[in-house]
């Protein structure tokens, strides 16, 4: 890391090598947090293997706010937000006060300083996710995503992503990270539909309008030839391949024919490098995705009088024997979801489901206390939040440094139960490396587009190998996504001013309110008349 400046010529200043990052994950069950409780628990997570703060955190927030709030956003949502960056600005001060000692400060700190600064929030439906740095000036070139999976598309279920340049500062190497908040769908049995909710991020969360990118004319032309758009549809026959089909005689005419086709390649090469580049599996990126992904232990609920999940070592249902049953798991290996993606080692309790037990009547539950909680007898708990992320790739690391060879991760673990959601939060920290995007691009090709590199797959799952996402999108980019998108936006802002007005106090108030001026101007003008 950076060894601090000095005006002394003789003193060699080394800029940093990697960026300290905070990740965590959280269902909020539509409720707010009580920050400074929430707060010692960031403080708590920060010292896990740790003596600083991170450079940057990074927020998943699920149901983070009543559906109606969410959809409508904007004013209703900021105070759902609002604690949780409280919170994290609570933690980072008391984290500094002590950070000689392992005291875990739950009183309000008086210090006026904020640590950490919020760069940007933005939520699709319930999902949000907020980004904060140390020092917000090394961040650059802010970049926004998101895609709904809902019911008709909206963001009931969805995912949100940033993506931005980060520098260590002087000298120091920019590298490009990308974050993706997801809540996919719920229900043991849903595991098809997550595995699909998977996909639709694959297919539909893009930096920059694919239609866009998809040049109006050549799109055109690729139709009037009878071709599929690269990495969209299907691989199609150029129309060079057709004309030399039909003339085959013509030594002439099959010249022209392969230059064409030459040509066709390289632009298809070309647009398919563009949609690879604003999909989420950008090839110069770190990507990190966080939520509750909602994978279960088991296709069914459990029977009446099921062993759940000890946290007793000793007892024969010690959680961690359940952990070979994550579907999570043995569907990302198999490839069928979470393609290429890497897992630190799981190492604490399921996340979920909780049923938070009632305080003891006639006293006040003190902060830092551990909450009442046991496990809900009609749900298997299961570790439904997790945080996800693709590692340096093989190539890179060839020609790294050592320090620059992987994503050092130093704790992956959750945290506390709380009282105001049934899921436990989980944090994720590590050193990622600042790479370059000429250091992360991969070197060039021989004559038949197989790296000189890069082994041919990069990715080793249980069915065989799984081409690194890098090198190759496993779906086709919807070239609709934004339109879709926009449609989806606009039927959520008619949901949830509509459930606004008829389900919540606020609304009936509304309504009350419209119709005594209704009834009042009636009455005023009848008198006039």
């Amino acid at each position: 890391m950076a060894v601090a400046a000095n005006d002394n010529p003789s003193v060699t200043t080394m800029a940093p090598s990697t960026l300290d990052l905070f990740i965590l994950t959280f269902n909020c069950a539509k409720n707010f947090i009580n920050a400074s409780i929430f707060s010692s628990h960031i403080q708590a997570a920060f010292k896990q293997n740790a003596t600083a703060l991170p450079d940057v955190v990074v927020f998943s927030l699920q149901e983070v706010a009543p559906l109606s709030y969410s959809f409508i956003g904007g004013y209703f949502l900021s105070p759902y937000l609002a604690r949780y960056e409280e919170a994290l600005n609570l933690a980072a001060s008391r984290f500094a006060s002590n950070s000689d000692d392992d005291t875990i400060t739950v009183e309000p700190t008086t210090s006026p300083v904020r640590p950490y600064t919020l760069v940007r929030a933005r939520n699709v439906g319930m999902t949000a996710i907020m980004l904060f740095a140390r020092d917000p000036a090394a961040l650059r070139n802010v970049q926004e995503a998101e895609v709904g999976f809902g019911a008709a598309e909206m963001g009931n279920k969805g995912a949100v992503a940033l993506r931005f340049a980060y520098s260590g500062g002087d000298g120091a190497d920019t590298t490009e990270l990308t974050f993706v908040a997801t809540h996919l769908a719920a229900m043991e049995w849903n595991l098809p539909k997550r595995n699909a909710n998977w996909a639709a991020i694959m297919r539909g969360l893009t930096f920059e309008n694919p239609e866009v990118v998809l040049d109006p004319k050549a799109a055109a032309l690729r139709e009037a030839q009878g071709e599929a758009a690269p990495g969209i549809k299907s691989t199609s026959v150029s129309r060079g391949g057709q004309a030399a089909a039909e003339d085959s005689d013509s030594d002439s005419d099959t010249e022209q024919d392969r230059l064409l086709h030459d040509e066709h390649h390289a632009r298809d090469l070309h647009l398919q490098s563009q949609l690879h580049d604003i999909s989420v599996f950008r090839p110069t990126s770190h990507l990190f995705v966080a939520g509750d992904l909602n994978y279960r232990i088991s296709s069914r609920s459990p029977p009446p009088q099921a062993d759940l999940p000890s946290l007793d070592p000793s007892s024969e249902h010690f959680y961690s024997r359940f952990l070979p049953l994550d579907q999570l798991t043995r569907e990302r290996k198999a490839g069928r979801t979470f393609h290429g993606m890497t897992e630190a080692d799981v190492n604490f309790p399921p996340t979920y489901k909780y049923d938070v037990q009632p305080p003891t009547a006639g006293t006040e539950e003190e902060a830092g206390a551990e909450v009442p909680w046991e496990f809900a007898s009609h749900r298997w708990p299961s570790w439904t939040d997790r945080v996800l992320f693709l590692d340096v790739p093989r190539w890179v690391k060839q020609r790294v440094t050592p320090e620059k060879q992987q994503i050092s991760v130093t704790a992956y673990d959750a945290m506390p139960v709380v009282r105001s959601s049934d899921h436990r939060p989980v944090f994720f920290r590590a050193a990622v490396p600042l790479l370059s995007a000429e250091e992360m691009t991969l070197q060039p090709t021989d004559e038949e587009g197989q790296s000189l590199e890069a082994p041919a797959g990069d990715v080793h799952g249980e069915n065989g190998v799984v081409e690194d996402p890098r090198v190759k999108l496993p779906v086709a980019i919807d070239p609709e996504a934004w339109e879709r998108r926009a449609a989806a936006r606009r039927r959520e802002v008619f949901a949830g001013w509509s459930m606004f007005l008829w389900s919540t106090k606020q609304g009936a108030v509304v309504i009350a309110t419209a119709l005594a001026v209704g009834v009042g101007g009636w009455w005023f003008v009848r008198g006039l008349l």
